[in-house]
């Protein structure tokens, strides 16, 4: 099995107590973008060094402008069923918990969606509970056929990201025939006799079947996969490394590592208590583990939820992460219920501003919010994704995208202050482009988005 216990307990161990020297050295190669080893990771994940610290906070954030720009790309999470048979410990859905279930039916999610078009996203992450029952693979490709075909006067959503259990090659085979965005799924905990204790008495407690979901999907032909650990759950130093190794592991077999990686932190959800859990994270590790991924994985796609508050949201952007979520709702039916309060929730939220309030707050702090969807659809994923970004080519793409996706944002969803902002902040980023064809296309564009056309991309 590719995450080997006894080689990261070895890793943490060799790791300890390097110099102040070898620190330097590894924040030099890290400053690189080229990746670090294992041992190199190790060192680093045990780092306490205040200025050693914030050098790497400052590399991190060099690394996130190099290769992303200043673009943050926004997301909503769609929760069609809260059916669930698992017995998770951390879970506000676990089977345990009595509460009247639900799943939504193709009109109720027809009403989810339109509420979510008209607070102007683009891009959901559909979301349910594992139930064979209630929850079958033929209500879920229903499902993301009915969002795909929901469509308001001012658009319709344009990629559906799917976070659903882990599941056999023929079924990843129908979600990749749905054509969907990114295969989400997260681990939880790597650490076997963890994952063993928190899943007991559930399907998902097959530790080897859930690590090796991605092989399936990506043998199914879902070639854009995203990783996760629940950090909390076991010693983060011992998470970050097994999330490196799974990477690695797909890079090996597959070519293409995680396109993105999520670094969700155990909330308060109903039927656990925190106090339960010995290894929570603080806001400090919080920061170390979002930059220390930046730098080991730097070409790969950072995603944070309303889990954390704006506070830290608005700090860890900085320096690693490149999509977030906005104005969420995770309980089932909770964008209609939002005001009513009547969504069970699955677990507690921390950042509760709408979409515009997360828009104006980046564009104050010099970010691009893009909507953009592009490079799903013009097959710039996987293998294909990976190249461009590398070389640095994305970028002739993705600024403009992100551009025009913000215009469209601007004049269909936007109040007086955001448009006055937002314009001012296309017109100093098409200055910038580099390329003056894509600058001369770009503005073009921009004139045909202001004259009423939609969904213009590079």
């Amino acid at each position: 099995m590719f995450i080997d216990h006894s080689y990261i307990y070895k890793l943490l161990e060799e790791g300890e107590g390097a110099s102040p020297e070898e620190i330097q050295r590894i924040l030099d190669k890290a400053r690189e973008a080229k990746g670090l080893t294992h041992l190199e990771l190790a060192r680093l994940l045990q780092l306490e060094d205040k200025a050693a610290l914030q050098e790497m906070f400052e590399i991190a954030g060099e690394i996130k402008r190099k290769i992303y720009g200043n673009r943050i790309v926004l997301f909503a999470p769609l929760y069609i069923s809260d059916y669930c048979v698992n017995n998770c410990m951390y879970c506000g859905y676990k089977r345990d918990n009595a509460y009247l279930r639900r799943r939504l039916t193709q009109e109720e999610i027809q009403e989810e969606v339109k509420i979510l078009e008209q607070m102007g996203h683009k891009r959901l992450a559909l979301e349910a509970g594992e139930d064979p029952e209630h929850c079958d693979i033929d209500y879920v490709l229903e499902a993301i056929e009915t969002i795909y075909h929901t469509e308001n006067e001012r658009g319709k959503i344009r990629r559906v990201n799917v976070n659903i259990a882990a599941t056999t090659i023929e079924n990843y085979q129908k979600l990749k025939e749905k054509n969907i965005g990114t295969y989400i799924l997260f681990q939880e905990t790597y650490h076997e006799p963890t994952y063993t204790k928190v899943h007991q008495k559930s399907i998902k407690n097959n530790y080897e079947y859930h690590l090796t979901s991605f092989d399936r999907a990506m043998e199914a032909g879902i070639n854009d996969v995203g990783g996760g650990i629940l950090l909390g759950l076991y010693d983060y130093k011992f998470e970050v490394l097994a999330l490196i190794l799974h990477n690695d592991h797909l890079e090996e077999k597959f070519g293409v590592g995680f396109h993105t990686v999520s670094v969700p932190r155990i909330r308060k959800a109903e039927g656990m208590a925190l106090e339960d859990f010995p290894h929570l994270v603080d806001d400090e590790m919080f920061k170390k583990i979002v930059a220390l991924i930046r730098l080991v994985i730097p070409f790969t796609g950072m995603i944070l939820s309303t889990r954390e508050p704006a506070e830290i949201r608005n700090e860890v952007i900085h320096y690693g992460v490149s999509q977030i979520s906005a104005g969420s709702s995770v309980g089932v039916g909770g964008y209609k219920a939002q005001r009513l309060r009547i969504a069970k929730d699955q677990f507690q939220l921390e950042d509760h501003r709408t979409p515009i309030e997360v828009l104006k707050s980046l564009m104050k702090d010099g970010f691009i919010p893009s909507y953009c969807t592009a490079c799903y659809r013009q097959g710039r994923t996987g293998d294909r994704f990976m190249p461009l970004a590398k070389s640095g080519q994305i970028q002739n793409v993705c600024a403009p995208n992100a551009l025009m996706t913000l215009l469209e944002f601007l004049l269909d969803y936007g109040d007086e202050e955001i448009l006055k902002l937002g314009e001012e902040v296309i017109a100093r980023e098409v200055q910038v482009i580099p390329r003056e064809e894509v600058k001369i296309r770009l503005i073009r564009n921009l004139e045909r988005i202001r004259a009423g056309e939609r969904d213009l991309y590079f």
